[in-house]
């Protein structure tokens, strides 16, 4: 029986557009509320909110994000009122809390069941706040604003028949009250198309072809920064460089507001880290390509002979999953979203976040013995089709989710 799902995203389709995709291909009704940079969807109705108010100028610093959550909810509960005047009343709801978008859709679809995306909750300690005291100092001011980041959003959670997270470290970062209710599950990712290609080449912006000839140490930041182990790759470099002069790096990015925010001196953090090595970095060898096609994504993992992901107690990252699917050697923080993937030994190597000189020494020894690296590559891409593949996890483990919740099942 076809069934009526509504889905709520500001960035839709977010982490859903598999899961959009099946349902509309099994022949249920799929309709879906975003904001202005939500995409269509092929099946999907989408109607997008539209925000003409901004946080009020010189509000409490803790409430800006609230505030600005509860301006987003009002404007996704008159899309949604507008949805449904023309004749979509969902049977089920799918969003993500984290704008505030899903607060008030149970008053105007009180018969829907809900199940919300349960990505991260803030923590004053043990997750992405304070874990850097090179760059955080705690402060009852800093604790305010963290609680007020989780405020919207766990209203929001006490309103779901189930909570869905992808892995078991960010399930761990909600309070009791809460995790009782979460289901782990991946949203799954299309290791299809991330698969190691022995004839790889790139071609890099100032026209050198690098292949699997030439020792290779690739890193991945949608935006360069310290929450995503920017600073500590760099600082690791020289030493690495200088003990192997025929090895380069390729590092995909871009500069940017990532998600450990501005430095407080107005530098990016590229910039800000070549000043800082200065001379001792071999800049000819460290190449910035920008953001890249996925393709060329695949290619830059496949000529690798290692790949850095370091990572603060934060969201686990798409790309560590398809460098680990490329049989990447992976070469990991040992901090908690990335054991949720990699076990040390096993199917990579994890280090102190913190320790510069372990990581120089990893990707040296990585280079210079390949070979006794090779069992951990390929178990990574065995781990990876284990715990996250779309295909075999991703989807069949949501549907069957859905059609549990609709039949009346929640978790608790």
């Amino acid at each position: 029986m076809s069934r009526r799902v509504l889905f709520v995203h500001q960035n839709f389709p977010g982490q859903f557009p598999h899961i959009a995709d099946a349902l509309v291909a099994r022949g249920d009704k799929v309709a879906a509320i975003g904001g202005k940079t939500a995409k269509d969807r092929p099946g999907v109705k989408l109607v997008r909110w539209d925000n003409k108010r901004g946080s009020t100028p010189g509000i409490f610093d803790a409430a800006t994000r609230a505030e600005a959550d509860l301006i987003r909810a009002r404007a996704a509960a008159a899309a949604a009122v507008e949805l449904r005047k023309t004749g979509f009343v969902p049977d089920l709801i799918i969003g993500h809390p984290g704008w505030g978008e899903t607060i008030h859709l149970r008053d105007i679809f009180p018969e829907a069941r809900l199940i919300l995306f349960g990505e991260f909750y803030y923590r004053q300690f043990g997750a992405d706040v304070n874990f850097d005291r090179e760059f955080e100092t705690p402060t009852l001011e800093r604790a305010m604003r963290t609680n007020g980041k989780n405020a919207t959003q766990s209203l929001a959670y006490v309103m779901a028949d189930m909570i869905v997270s992808p892995t078991a470290f960010q399930a761990s970062t909600f309070p009791d009250v809460i995790r009782n209710r979460i289901r782990i599950l991946h949203e799954g990712i299309d290791l299809s198309r991330a698969r190691a290609k022995r004839d790889a080449r790139v071609t890099l912006p100032d026209g050198k072809i690098l292949d699997r000839s030439t020792p290779v140490i690739t890193f991945i930041n949608r935006h360069f920064e310290r929450l995503r182990g920017f600073h500590i790759f760099m600082r690791a470099l020289p030493a690495f460089l200088d003990a192997v002069p025929e090895a380069h790096v390729v590092a995909i990015g871009e500069d940017g507001t990532g998600y450990g925010g501005d430095r407080s001196d107005g530098k990016g953090w590229r910039e800000a880290m070549l000043a800082e090595l200065g001379p001792r970095l071999e800049r000819n060898r460290v190449h910035f390509v920008g953001r890249v096609p996925h393709e060329t994504m695949i290619d830059i993992f496949s000529i690798g002979a290692a790949h850095v992901y370091y990572t603060y107690p934060f969201t686990l990252s798409w790309s560590l999953v398809e460098a680990m699917a490329c049989e990447s050697l992976i070469i990991g923080s040992d901090t908690a979203p990335v054991r949720d993937a990699i076990t040390n030994g096993k199917d990579g190597l994890l280090l102190d976040f913190f320790d510069v000189g372990a990581l120089s020494q990893a990707m040296i020894d990585a280079v210079r013995h390949p070979d006794r690296y090779a069992a951990l590559r390929g178990q990574a891409r065995l781990t990876a089709l284990e715990r996250f593949d779309r295909e075999s996890i991703g989807v069949p483990g949501w549907l069957a989710m859905v059609d549990e919740v609709l039949a009346g099942g929640s978790v608790g």
